[in-house]
């Protein structure tokens, strides 16, 4: 407690602490939060016929909270600054808005209004309340932590978006595969952030400070060697607690089952939002934090994405098209071995002399897989609601019976497979590609090819089905079409991510160039 004759602003100012709090930057992370609250409470009141507004609530609030991305064009901006500069160059900051935050927000809202959308008509099993606070609560923490330039507020971001997936994935209460899958999750990630904790609470004895930009300056200034060692070992256990985070192999077992259990819009919304929040903690950490060990984590990330772009498309290659919830799990694996593609660019950030175009690189792959990656799940939403066990083998002739939704399917997976016209899919890796090629990461860059092979031969088996013959007898899969009608919600996260799909293949330098921004 202060002393009693010490002024209060006196005490600020001498903690070195500014006064001023910008709030403008803050928008998209206290938009959601606000709105999760307001969905609680709004949900007491709303009879059961009329609890769908909140979804709908939920979805013009995410919205809100994109647009107030806009204001923030200008230029970097900071908040929760030690010193009276709010400069993020020049000062150490705790909230920092430059360009790498408005792009992976503006991933993380979107994906979370696509989620919405998608989730709107499937809750008739979940307490709709509880589901649209504990999203919205999971998006604040998703947002925050692109923003976060203090490692107390990286962890705590990182958690916030955690720890309310783990109820989400468990909300079918009598479900046992959904109870099954939250349990996984629920200890991979505790496991997860011991490991972290430990990792950070090294890199601060080792470092004196829990600024980002600060530790990578006096990291390298532990001369003795015992703080020497600290700092590896620190560097080393929160690399290593973020990839178990983001299912990075081979920490990436829990992977297939959690999203095989869970609600297929969670599925969908860990499989981008989630790994983007991730992603960007890790880019964070490496290339802010411990820029000084570049030498060390830089080839330890370069194996890690081979090791999880081919133990992914592996796996997927693996799956069997009779079997239960096999196109979740097709795509749970392809999202791993697209977690290895996005490692990629992060290994190559060690050895270049600025990093700002390799995690550009990475900021566009995860834009474009985000987009194509959610429209894939949208239809897997649309084909369960008459094949609840979402096999592969449901998708033959899928065209047959829903020909825009086998359309729409089939140019998602060509985009993930990087073929024409799936244009923007293709860009994308070439950029990846090019990173690898350009930083003298040459075995990388075979690497990544021959899975890219690989992945071929799942992509085009699944799209190959939708156009299929249709097996014999098929009097009840004739009239699917007209038996069923397509949610409006679900019809447009299907029609939007088709339609900025097309967009982006048309003009794919676009995204490269949206998400090019410096760190330092």
């Amino acid at each position: 407690m202060a002393p009693a004759h010490v002024p209060a602003p006196a005490l600020t100012q001498a903690a070195g602490f500014a006064q001023h709090v910008d709030w403008t930057p803050l928008g998209p992370v206290l938009i959601p939060a606000a709105l999760a609250v307001a969905v609680l409470v709004a949900d007491l009141f709303l009879p059961p016929a009329r609890k769908v507004l909140l979804g709908w609530i939920t979805a013009a609030g995410l919205l809100a909270a994109g647009l107030a991305l806009v204001p923030l064009r200008g230029g970097p901006s900071a908040t929760f600054c030690r010193t009276q500069s709010l400069s993020p160059h020049t000062a150490d900051c705790s909230y920092v808005t430059d360009h790498f935050t408005l792009a992976v927000q503006a991933l993380v809202l979107g994906g979370a209004l696509l989620t919405t959308l998608l989730s709107i008509s499937t809750l008739d099993e979940m307490p709709a309340g509880e589901y649209w606070f504990l999203l919205l609560s999971s998006v604040t923490g998703a947002a925050l932590l692109p923003a976060s330039r203090d490692l107390a507020t990286l962890i705590v971001a990182l958690e916030v978006t955690t720890l309310p997936a783990f109820a989400l994935v468990g909300l079918r209460r009598d479900d046992k595969h959904s109870s099954e899958a939250a349990l996984k999750f629920f200890l991979t990630s505790v496991t997860a952030t011991a490991v972290a904790l430990l990792g950070v609470s090294f890199v601060y004895a080792s470092s004196g400070t829990l600024y980002l930009s600060q530790a990578g300056v006096t990291l390298p200034l532990t001369d003795a060697r015992a703080l020497y060692t600290v700092a590896h070992v620190g560097v080393a256990l929160t690399v290593v607690g973020f990839a178990f985070k983001l299912a990075v192999a081979p920490f990436h077992f829990w992977v297939p089952d959690t999203y095989a259990g869970a609600p297929l819009p969670i599925a969908a919304y860990l499989s981008v939002v989630g790994k983007a929040a991730g992603f960007s903690g890790l880019i964070l950490l490496t290339v802010v934090a411990f820029r000084p060990y570049a030498d060390a984590w830089g080839p330890a990330i370069g194996v890690l994405a081979a090791l999880t772009m081919t133990v992914g498309n592996v796996g997927a290659l693996r799956q069997r098209p009779d079997a239960s919830r096999g196109a979740v799990r097709l795509l749970a694996w392809s999202s791993i071995g697209q977690a290895g593609y996005l490692l990629v660019p992060m290994a190559a950030a060690a050895s270049a002399d600025s990093p700002a175009h390799e995690i550009g690189t990475t900021v566009a792959y995860a834009l474009m897989y985000a987009v194509v990656n959610l429209g894939a799940f949208a239809v897997v939403a649309l084909v369960e609601r008459t094949a609840p066990l979402s096999r592969l083998a449901d998708y033959r002739a899928l065209y047959a019976r829903r020909p825009a939704a086998a359309l729409a399917l089939a140019f998602f997976l060509l985009c993930l497979a990087g073929l024409p016209p799936g244009v923007i899919g293709l860009f994308a890796k070439v950029a990846v590609f090019s990173t690898a090629v350009g930083t003298q990461h040459g075995w990388l860059a075979v690497v990544m090819a021959v899975n890219v092979v690989i992945a071929l031969v799942y992509y085009l088996r699944w799209t190959a089905l939708l156009f299929a013959r249709a097996p014999e007898p098929a009097p009840a899969a004739a009239g699917e079409a007209t038996a069923v009608r397509t949610p409006f919600a679900l019809g447009a996260a299907v029609a939007l991510t088709a339609a900025a799909g097309l967009a982006l293949s048309g003009a794919p330098q676009l995204v490269l160039r949206f998400a090019q921004g410096s760190l330092l």
